[in-house]
C-alpha cells in the first residue's frame, strides 16, 4: 500500500504518469491542463468512453498536494495557483469580514 494514496502512477498512452484528474470534463481538463503547462510540466491526456478525460504529467515524481500547498503553481496570467483557484472556488473581492 502506498503512503500517500493521492499519487498515483498509471500509463496513458504507453507514458507513464503521475495522475493528476481522472473522469472530468472538457472543460476542467482544459483549465487543468493550462495551469500544468504554465508551470513548464508535460501533459498527457487520454478520454475514456464515457466521454470523460484523465489527464497526467510526465514527471512521475509530481504530487499535486505538495506543489499546490507549497505555491509552486503559475497560472497562465503568471499568478500563483491557490487552492481555491486550483478547484474553480468563488474568488473573494476585498475582505473576506463585513465591517460595522
Amino acid at each position: 500500500m502506498a503512503i500517500n494514496p493521492y499519487h498515483t502512477v498509471e500509463e496513458i498512452n504507453g507514458i507513464r504518469c503521475s495522475i493528476i484528474e481522472k473522469g472530468i470534463s472538457k472543460d476542467r481538463a482544459d483549465f487543468i491542463k493550462n495551469i500544468l503547462e504554465s508551470s513548464k510540466l508535460e501533459t498527457v491526456s487520454a478520454i475514456d468512453s464515457n466521454e470523460k478525460i484523465t489527464i497526467g504529467v510526465t514527471d512521475i515524481t509530481f504530487n499535486l498536494i505538495h506543489a499546490l500547498y507549497s505555491r509552486k503553481l503559475i497560472s497562465s496570467k503568471n499568478e500563483v495557483v491557490t487552492p481555491a483557484i486550483w478547484y474553480q472556488k468563488k474568488q473573494f473581492e476585498g475582505f473576506y469580514w463585513e465591517y460595522r
